[in-house]
């Protein structure tokens, strides 16, 4: 068995190349993205900066712990507040009768947030015992939690994360399609080779293990190598989300080894379930295939694989129907319109034998070189159907990909710009308060955070905005209001979304506020739709304490108003010029480079797996080019028939992949319109076009060539 092996391996490595191809550049990829993810994991460790000469640090509470319901048992839950509480004045006192207290930062007015005290280590136990649950005590590197924006580290590397979440997912996916796929239509080649082993006397399980010894030498060589490139691409990697703004200057790759483990065995796994399905193929063919002369393919959908490519296809749809009735808004998150176009690409992709002929037939063309283009790429159902899975994976992703993100930026921008009523919206990090002129309306807002109990069960923390004058900001705001009127905001009320569990008007919700301080109950008078998740709720400043505004609207004034703002210390722009910046319509540049290496990953695998399927099938028509010659067909007639059945399996692979984006976006579409949200779609034709263009040039040149040689 190892010599056959072994020697079929020698024999037959211009078949094998682009599979060892594909699967070393998915074991690569895999790697590079495990040592980038390990990396995210474990920010720097940096040393204490705001208190660093102070062995002990008391800091008010920075976290908010109720008890809720799990199961029979009541436990503690913990949110982290926007800021820590002030320390108490008496536990000041206390505190500085016994050692000197040392302030640094933190609030500018009443109470500080952390003071560093001069006790030594070994007295931190009596500080403790002082504080008790008074505040907290922070000693060694725990005083890190006093520095301003301790977590900035670790919030940086989340994008970085996702992506590399994102793309390692994709990778896995293109590789397991494309590995598959190339071992599935080399079996179908080797037909007549199984027919001679088994009228050599091979039994289907000689031949069954006969290809999946193959897949398992190609996998462990392919892996190897695989991880080879991993190690070399890391450092790459590292320096591109650098340069191009996604991680941090800091971030690095380390070198752990579970990325090397996990993707080496991942590369011999898929190499060996790419041939498993291809394996049991291969051991029904009988020994008559050893005299079969016809290439017109039959039983090309086997029992197995229509169930499978269905089930898929339904399971798709319906999770697309489920998420679009149960929760809309998931429909615009990333994971989720990135992860459901895969089983609609592979449900599609598992039943197109039997979308091939009936579109091949639909053509209508002319002359010769017309009808056979059409009659040959209905005959070769396998080669044509192998030829459009990589392209309608391409297409699907670049239009469900970029199509989805660039339609949720649109819709956020285009309902930023109509809840808004202002000429002019200034924002800043932290504005300072500005005079109105004569005439105008300014409303300053502000960022806070609402904590609300979700059931027994949970308690939940919303994003929320501070309002400065409630009067203002109800004659500026444009809100999707349900029900209610925000001009009844006060400091006894609330105006909620529809994600809110009690979201009736009248109702009372009990609301702890940004630091902490709580349960007040506050009166909800205005329910707003829930939107693309940008819609309150908004309290007034009496209930959000510590919030600074970031945003001021203003209109009327006349020509004084623009240099009133200015004076906000914020970027004073126009209504319209503040959406724009906002949320540019083509998204920000880190997300479109993200959206750019997933899809550069799909492309690179498209162009792999067309290039190695055109070119074993195109080598494998000597006899049929030789037979068209003595035909009396030129040369050039040949060319232009391979051409163009490449061609054509191109088209059909696009058409199904913007089948699979119609899916996508129609779901979305419906989702944004449920949310009562801006329908903004946007189909990239300029990215589909590109993908399909590279796509209908390797194809043509990967077939051409073969043939060119073939007929000299």
């Amino acid at each position: 068995m190892l010599t056959v092996v072994l020697s079929g391996l020698r024999a037959r490595w211009a078949s094998f190349l682009g599979g060892f191809v594909a699967l070393a550049l998915g074991v690569g990829l895999l790697a590079t993205m495990g040592l980038g993810l390990s990396a995210t994991f474990h920010a720097p460790e940096r040393p204490p900066q705001r208190f660093a000469s102070s062995p002990v640090v008391v800091q008010g509470q920075d976290r908010l712990i109720l008890d809720v319901r799990r199961g029979p048992e009541t436990v503690s839950v913990a949110r982290r507040l926007d800021r820590p509480q002030p320390v108490d004045s008496e536990l000041l006192r206390e505190l500085g009768a016994r050692w000197t207290l040392t302030t640094s930062g933190g609030p500018t007015s009443g109470a500080p947030d952390a003071v560093g005290v001069d006790a030594p280590a070994a007295e931190a136990a009596e500080v403790r015992a002082l504080v008790g649950d008074r505040a907290q005590v922070l000693t060694g590197d725990e005083r890190r939690r006093a520095d301003p924006d301790h977590d900035r580290d670790a919030d940086a590397l989340v994008g970085v994360n996702a992506l590399l979440g994102t793309s390692g997912g994709v990778t896995a996916f293109v590789s397991v399609f494309v590995v598959a796929s190339t071992f599935a239509f080399a079996v179908a080649l080797r037909r007549r080779e199984f027919g001679l082993l088994r009228t050599a006397g091979a039994t289907p399980g000689q031949i069954r293990r006969l290809l999946l010894a193959e897949a398992t030498a190609l996998g462990v060589l392919a892996s190897a190598a695989g991880c080879a490139l991993g190690a070399a691409g890391a450092p790459l990697l590292a320096r591109t989300l650098v340069d191009g703004g996604l991680a941090p200057a800091w971030f690095r790759v380390g070198g752990p080894p579970w990325p090397f483990h996990a993707a080496f065995w991942t590369g011999v796994t898929v190499a060996l379930a790419g041939a498993f399905a291809a394996s049991r193929r291969a051991g029904k063919v009988g020994p008559t295939a050893a005299l079969r002369e016809a290439d017109v393919d039959a039983d090309t959908l086997p029992l197995g694989r229509a169930l499978l490519g269905t089930g898929l296809l339904l399971a798709g749809l319906g999770l697309l129907v489920q998420t679009y009735a149960a929760d809309p808004s998931a429909l615009l998150k990333r994971k989720t319109y990135t992860t459901l176009p895969m089983l609609l690409i592979t449900g599609i992709a598992l039943l197109s034998p039997l979308l091939v002929r009936p579109v091949a037939r639909l053509l209508r063309l002319r002359g010769a070189v017309g009808t056979l283009v059409r009659e040959n790429s209905a005959a070769s159902v396998r080669r044509t159907a192998a030829v459009a899975a990589p392209v309608l994976v391409t297409v699907a992703l670049a239009g469900t990909l970029f199509g989805s993100a660039t339609s949720v930026t649109r819709a956020k921008g285009a309902e930023a710009r109509e809840q808004t009523a202002a000429e002019y919206v200034v924002a800043g990090p932290a504005l300072r308060p500005v005079a109105a002129p004569a005439g105008a309306v300014v409303s300053p807002t502000g960022p806070t955070s609402v904590f609300v109990r979700d059931g027994d069960a949970a308690v939940v923390k919303y994003g929320a905005r501070a309002v400065t004058d409630p009067a203002a900001f109800a004659e500026l705001a444009r809100l999707p209001v349900v029900a209610g009127d925000p001009r009844d905001l006060d400091d006894r009320s609330i105006v909620v979304n529809e994600e809110f569990e009690r979201r009736r008007v009248g109702e009372t919700v009990e609301v702890w506020r940004a630091d902490g301080t709580g349960p007040v109950r506050l009166r909800v008078v205005a329910v707003l739709a829930l939107g693309t998740g940008d819609n309150g709720p908004y309290v007034t400043r009496a209930n959000a304490p510590g919030s600074v505004p970031d945003r001021i609207d203003a209109r009327g004034g006349g020509t004084a108003t623009a240099p009133a703002l200015e004076a906000s210390g914020g970027t004073v722009r126009t209504a319209d010029a503040w959406a724009d910046a906002e949320r540019p319509p083509s998204g920000s540049p880190q997300a479109r480079l993200g959206m750019v290496l997933v899809l550069g990953i799909a492309l690179v695998y498209t162009v792999i797996g067309l290039a190695n399927t055109l070119l074993m099938a195109t080598s494998v028509r000597g006899g049929e080019l030789a037979s068209l010659r003595l035909a009396g067909a030129t040369r050039a007639q040949i060319l232009r028939v391979v051409t163009g059945e490449a061609t054509l399996a191109v088209a059909i692979g696009t058409l199904l992949g913007l089948a699979v984006t119609a899916l996508v976006l129609g779901a979305l579409g419906a989702g944004l319109a449920a949310l009562s949200a801006p329908v903004a779609m946007a189909l990239p034709w300029a990215t589909v076009g590109a993908a399909a263009g590279v796509c209908a040039t390797v194809a043509i040149a990967a077939s051409a060539l073969p043939a060119w040689r073939l007929t000299r």
